[in-house]
């Protein structure tokens, strides 16, 4: 019984996160600041789950540093997502090799 009480509340805490800036927020956001916050926090949000993931889903978090390091820099120099993939796992495999 109690699990049922438990999914009523985080369904209603979930609801009503969602549901408040829509009944009170009715004018355009006219404020910088709060635009710019508005517009940054699906970036942080996705940030903040994925580089914790990175550092801990390999078997040693060095070679997640070191990958994340490099994935990085070879995004920064314009290469695709793929390459950037193939080049972090690489490192990834051959790190765990000799570490």
């Amino acid at each position: 019984m109690n699990n049922y009480i438990y999914i009523a509340v985080m369904a209603l805490v979930s609801y009503t996160i969602r549901i408040l800036p829509l009944t009170l927020i009715r004018k355009p956001i006219r404020n910088r600041f709060i635009q710019s916050f508005l517009y940054y926090v699906p970036y942080v949000t996705l940030a903040v789950m994925t580089f914790p993931a990175i550092i801990h889903a390999t078997q040693t978090p060095i070679s997640g540093a070191v990958a994340l390091a490099a994935g990085i820099i070879a995004a920064w120099l314009g290469a695709g997502l793929f390459p950037v993939s193939v080049i972090c796992c690489a490192l990834v495999f051959v790190i765990e090799i000799f570490v």
